[in-house]
């Protein structure tokens, strides 16, 4: 049993749950899958190896998993929550490119510095936080340079003189 297994078990004993063959397959797909993945994709992904699993199962696992702190449930601004594997991950911060939805996950030291030193400006204990930048990824940017030098480049078509060819 790995360590992941181990802490999913005792959370969902602590919580009076049942070890379920359903509820393993969902952990298991879960900690499979890299990046982030909303509930709808970890339902197609789970149901494409037991289509028995409902939705309302992979939602409610997924509940568990996040209570247990094996997930974290992120927002990027879609209206969709997504979650990535939070046990021993090291924190970071999301960009997000509000063209193509893609999403740059860094990790900034001189941020974190900041934000701690204004939780202390302001005596304001941080337990945790979510930084979201939103913006335009460098190859969307360059798409849309590409696709104004071409339409630039586009031939003018001048339409004929009425009569001018008789």
């Amino acid at each position: 049993m790995t360590e992941e297994q181990e802490v999913f078990l005792k959370h969902i004993q602590k919580q009076g749950l049942k070890r379920t063959a359903q509820r393993d397959l969902i952990l298991d797909v879960f900690l499979r899958t890299e990046g982030h993945v909303s509930g709808e994709d970890l339902y197609r992904l789970v149901h494409e190896n037991d289509p028995s699993v409902g939705q309302t199962t992979v939602y409610r696992t997924l509940r568990l998993l996040t209570d247990a702190g094996l997930a974290r449930e992120v927002r990027f601004g879609d209206g969709r929550a997504h979650y990535e594997h939070n046990y021993k991950h090291q924190h970071h911060d999301h960009m997000i490119c509000k063209e193509c939805g893609k999403i740059i996950e860094f990790y900034s030291p001189e941020l974190e510095a900041i934000q701690d030193a204004m939780a202390a400006k302001h005596r304001f204990e941080l337990t945790s936080h979510l930084l979201r930048m939103i913006g335009i990824c460098a190859d969307c940017r360059r798409q849309e340079r590409e696709r104004k030098r071409d339409n630039t480049k586009q031939p003018t078509v001048r339409a004929a003189a009425r009569g001018a060819h008789r």
